[in-house]
């Protein structure tokens, strides 16, 4: 091998090492954004299954209080019926359905507690707008990191290959999950609207 054709060889050996250096830097920056949406989607997971939780718990409440409620004024209702004929017995019954009266309002209306069934649907209603705000932004997120999962793959695949325009495909998606992530953080539903 001549010395000429040594330094040829060194020269290439050179430039592709320092192609092999970029690419390792793009993997680097993919795998950190990668890091970043998986972090941020299992936070948004966590949120929408808490969310979840916690509407499936105010509206078994919001049923138990309607139970009570239809319970009580059946009661009253049936105690009208069957007033007895003496005045004391009929002032007696007549207490007791005033009671439950005011015991079925305050199942359907108690704002200083938020427990009556108006509070309870309206709590729950907000807990399930926040539950799909948090699926929303988890969908984003997911589908960030399988862009930028595919981009660490032909990154990788183009130090293998030597085939550069994997690298401009993988920068490519890699933009697309900043965009996906990007989505998650400050517009959830804009996709969703725009279908």
């Amino acid at each position: 091998m001549s010395a000429h054709e040594s330094m040829e060889q060194a020269e290439h050996a050179e430039h592709a090492s320092g192609e092999n250096k970029k690419i390792a830097l793009l993997i680097a920056v993919i795998a950190l954004c990668l890091a970043l949406s998986e972090t941020l989607g299992k936070g948004a997971q966590t949120e929408s299954i808490a969310k979840n939780v916690e509407a499936s718990n105010l509206w078994a409440f919001f049923q138990a209080k309607s139970i009570r409620r239809t319970t009580v004024q059946t009661a009253a209702e049936q105690a009208k019926l069957a007033a007895p004929g003496d005045d004391a017995m009929k002032a007696a019954v007549q207490k007791q359905i005033d009671d439950w009266q005011k015991t079925a309002a305050r199942y359907r209306s108690e704002p200083e507690t938020g427990e009556g069934t108006e509070q309870l649907a309206e709590r729950a209603k907000h807990a399930e707008e926040e539950r799909d705000l948090a699926t929303a932004k988890y969908h984003h997120f997911e589908l960030a990191s399988g862009a930028f999962q595919i981009s660490i793959v032909l990154a990788s695949a183009t130090i293998i290959t030597g085939i550069v325009a994997l690298a401009w495909i993988a920068g490519l998606l890699t933009l697309t999950g900043v965009v996906f992530t990007a989505l998650g953080i400050f517009a959830p539903h804009a996709l969703h609207l725009a279908l």
